[in-house]
């Protein structure tokens, strides 16, 4: 399986992937949205997405990162957002290659790391990133705020 920078000429099979992503999410399927929210992402150049891809030129996997900075730091950071593979490529190591392909990109872009965050219900996630060399942030809390409450 090859590792690489997603391009437009991946976006139409690329939202296929996440569309099903959102789905594993419990979001309502919405292949349109999708491809628009992948478009602008890739087209605006606001976020990394990687795809794994087969011989065969198929997309089986993606993961999609945002920049952010940390000032304490004063350096760029990392938010592993989305990672997602196809169902009929898992149990394969693709997971980890996306992961190790993000990991490379942190190095080559000067940044001083990664985040990501997963549901406390998401058995695979929680069971794969410390495996991946993630380890779990106890020393802080996690709040967030919607808009739509406002």
């Amino acid at each position: 399986m090859n590792t690489r920078k997603a391009t437009p000429d991946d976006i139409i099979p690329l939202s296929i992937l996440f569309d099903a992503y959102r789905v594993f999410y419990k979001k309502k399927s919405d292949p349109e949205a999708a491809q628009n929210f992948l478009k602008e992402r890739i087209t605006q150049n606001d976020s990394e997405i990687l795809v794994c891809e087969t011989a065969d030129g198929i997309l089986a996997g993606f993961t999609q990162l945002y920049p952010l900075f940390s000032s304490t730091r004063m350096q760029k950071l990392w938010l592993l957002n989305d990672l997602f593979v196809d169902k009929k490529y898992r149990g394969q190591g693709l997971s980890i290659q996306l992961i190790n392909r993000a990991k490379k990109l942190v190095v080559e872009t000067n940044a001083c790391g990664m985040f990501l965050e997963t549901e406390k219900s998401n058995a695979i996630g929680n069971a794969l990133y410390p495996r991946a060399g993630f380890s779990l942030n106890t020393n802080s809390n996690y709040y967030e705020w919607n808009a739509s409450n406002y």
